[in-house]
């Protein structure tokens, strides 16, 4: 389940972890919009960051060693299917109408690139394709796990919806975000089979 947690992280240099805990300092910062996105580009981390990075990622490991423990094919699939919804969650983030919070950047170069048909099409294939994963396991694995795809989107979208209110739009830690709260929500619904 460590190593499950890992690889991901290592894949992606740590960038949606940083993200993650950059968006939770800018958010908990308590302070206007500039401010808060000054937080966020500063390369320390900050209490909100590092509370959070440490409660997510011991969210993940816990429910992906809940999964394997129902067999490493079950395990495998959760860890995959929430890798998936985290990606689909920034492609989501990316539709017409969300603006970027700052000109320059990640967030400003994605801001407002996916048609909103588009961004919900990848949505429904998502949660369609999470039903189809949850077939070889029976009985009601696949309702689980077209619900951790719906679950996982919705959170993802609260999120942003928080971060767009809150900082102006988005910005590329907010996609890292994002992407691990929609990861970590996907494997808690997983790992109750």
């Amino acid at each position: 389940a460590v190593g499950a947690v890992a690889v991901p992280a290592v894949a992606t240099r740590g960038l949606h972890l940083d993200g993650l805990a950059d968006t939770a300092d800018g958010l908990g910062s308590g302070l206007p919009a500039e401010g808060a996105l000054r937080v966020m580009k500063q390369s320390d981390i900050g209490p909100f960051g590092v509370l959070t990075l440490v409660l997510v990622l011991l969210a993940q490991a816990a429910a992906l060693a809940s999964c394997y423990a129902h067999g490493w094919r079950y395990g495998c699939a959760a860890a995959v299917l929430s890798a998936v919804l985290g990606r689909a969650a920034m492609t989501l983030a990316c539709r017409t109408g969300v603006r970027a919070a700052r000109p320059g950047g990640l967030g400003a170069a994605v801001a407002s690139t996916v048609s909103l048909r588009r961004a919900w099409s990848v949505a429904v294939l998502c949660c369609a394709l999470a039903c189809a994963a949850g077939l070889p396991f029976g009985g009601l694995t696949p309702l689980r796990s077209g619900l951790s795809a719906a679950l996982a989107l919705l959170c993802a979208e609260l999120l942003l919806r928080r971060a767009v209110r809150r900082l102006g739009g988005t910005t590329g830690d907010v996609f890292g975000a994002l992407c691990e709260t929609a990861t970590t929500s996907a494997l808690l619904l997983l790992a109750l089979r």
